[in-house]
């Protein structure tokens, strides 16, 4: 892609960074209850969004575009805020931050092997993930604390895989045509998988939330589709940003 489009997509992160700062922080002083399925949930996530994104952005670098380098040292700062907003709920309800997570383990070290298309492949298995799970936390819990932490995450989330989609795409086109859409089969293969180990982790606080496993397992996989042509195909349309 050329520079205008990761310029643009630099406005985007900014803009919101600014919005960010203007809105401030929830009010923490209301605490949070959750049952313990949830928390335990929240916990894990919480591991995942943390993390300095120092491997990312040095391939980002390497990868000579100044304005593509910039939004994505932009995205890891947000994942950054993610991780912090998810502690600091954790905290109002006295529930203590995990200091790792064996998910967490595994996908760091598969986004490492290779280069940065491997990396974003790896990444956006667990931001599409993300997607269904913070739309989960949003939407099935009567906690407000919860509700609005979860509702700003997943309004970054949905502007994060469009911006991994258009690199991927870009990151694509260098292969052969014949490669781009099995790429993408196995991609989906790949999410397909985490989404089981997801499900079956978590699955006694999606109930809590109101999902069972497969109906989370369905609704990933269907974002994956749309995630999948995105890449292969995009357009403005092509991403709907889930319900």
């Amino acid at each position: 892609m050329g520079t205008d489009g990761f310029a643009t997509w630099t406005r985007r992160f900014e803009d919101e960074r600014e919005r960010r700062a203007a809105q401030g922080d929830p009010d923490w002083e209301r605490g949070a209850v959750l049952h313990r399925a949830v928390w335990a949930g929240i916990q894990r996530f919480q591991v995942g969004e943390d993390g300095d994104g120092a491997n990312l952005v040095a391939k980002a670098e390497e990868a000579g575009d100044a304005d593509y380098a910039r939004a994505v040292r932009l995205f890891v700062a947000e994942e950054q805020n993610h991780a912090r907003l998810l502690a600091r709920l954790l905290a109002a309800g006295d529930r203590p931050a995990l200091s790792g997570h064996w998910s967490d383990t595994v996908f760091v070290r598969l986004r490492r092997l290779l280069g940065l298309r491997t990396e974003l492949l790896v990444l956006m298995i667990a931001e599409v993930v993300a997607l269904r799970y913070y739309r989960a936390l949003r939407d099935g819990t009567d906690d407000a604390l919860t509700s609005e932490v979860a509702g700003r995450i997943l309004a970054d989330e949905r502007r994060h895989v469009p911006f991994h989609c258009e690199r991927l795409h870009h990151s694509l086109a260098e292969l052969p045509a014949v490669t781009r859409r099995p790429v993408m089969v196995l991609w989906r293969l790949l999410l397909l998988a985490a989404t089981v180990v997801v499900a079956a982790d978590h699955g006694a606080g999606l109930r809590r939330l109101g999902v069972g496993r497969r109906r989370f397992a369905a609704d990933v996989m269907a974002s994956a589709s749309e995630v999948a042509e995105a890449v292969l195909t995009p357009r403005p349309d092509a991403w709907s940003g889930g319900a």
